[in-house]
């Protein structure tokens, strides 16, 4: 059993948001956290994330997605749960229990951009840009 807070980033899909967020907490907390993400109905990743976290240095090419069911029915307990799914797919956002805190950090959905790779990267740079920014926000807070 692990000593360290322990953080569950979830989604719909675990495919886009919660891998971020995942990473970024996962960055800036360095050993001082366990964080793990999961999601109510696994897809795969991505590729639009997995370039755009490649920016940051951090590569998650081949990485599974995760089931939220999973942990639960393994029994996962998590000091912190941060639900990353947008207004629209709030209802349908995963509930998990949360020894501290329950978080709901609202971004849009990256799966919606369109276009080009290069539309489509420069329509979710700016919310990776935010998931990191609230992600050593909260890094902040917590550890201090």
């Amino acid at each position: 059993m692990s000593l360290k807070p322990r953080v569950l980033a979830i989604c719909i899909h675990n495919s886009a948001r919660s891998q971020m967020t995942e990473e970024f907490i996962r960055q800036a907390a360095g050993d001082s956290l366990e964080v793990v993400s999961a999601g109510i109905e696994p897809g795969t990743l991505n590729p639009v994330v997995v370039e755009l976290l490649k920016e940051d240095g951090i590569d998650i090419t081949g990485k599974s997605t995760r089931s939220v069911f999973d942990l639960h029915t393994a029994g996962e307990r998590f000091d912190y749960v941060i639900a990353v799914c947008d207004k629209e797919a709030a209802e349908r956002c995963p509930i998990f229990p949360a020894e501290k805190e329950r978080l709901h950090w609202p971004f849009p959905d990256p799966s919606k951009a369109t276009g080009t790779m290069e539309e489509k990267l420069a329509f979710v740079r700016p919310i990776r840009d935010q998931i990191r920014a609230k992600s050593k926000d909260f890094v902040e807070r917590v550890l201090g």
